[in-house]
């Protein structure tokens, strides 16, 4: 019983450490190109991605220096940024490389963030992300 024991602690170790942190590039920086925090906007509307000193790749393409978009939206608590991040409502991901994407939001103030991913969906160490817009949808 206790080989079993540390065989499955062994294997929960070993899967913890595979998702290894991607250093993030000096300078690099991701931010909003649209809207503007502050904007009063329409229920449907455009939010256009901006990066700097990195390059899009798709998610699952392992290429030095690049990454791919999250929108976070009213994102409460945050995601564990040391972890993939998780698809949710408030976790939109852009693994095919979009550098832009229509949303449809009920009336409302909303918090906005980007965060870029590695190949496996997990933020950068450190972290590369936008300055926190906020928007309010009429």
């Amino acid at each position: 019983m206790m080989r079993i024991t540390s065989m499955f602690g062994t294997a929960a170790l070993l899967a913890a450490l595979s998702v290894s942190a991607t250093p993030a590039p000096s300078g690099a920086r991701v931010y909003f190109l649209s809207p503007a925090d502050g904007d009063t906007l329409s229920s449907e509307f455009t939010v256009r991605f901006g990066l700097e000193g990195m390059g899009v790749a798709p998610a699952g393409v392992e290429q030095e220096n690049t990454g791919h978009h999250h929108l976070l939206i009213n994102a409460d608590p945050m995601p564990d940024l040391t972890q993939p991040l998780p698809a949710s409502d408030q976790v939109r991901h852009f693994g095919g490389g979009q550098t832009e994407t229509r949303l449809s939001l009920p009336p409302g103030q909303y918090r906005l963030q980007l965060v870029l991913g590695d190949a496996q969906h997990a933020p950068h160490q450190p972290p590369i992300m936008s300055e926190l817009i906020q928007v309010t949808v009429e």
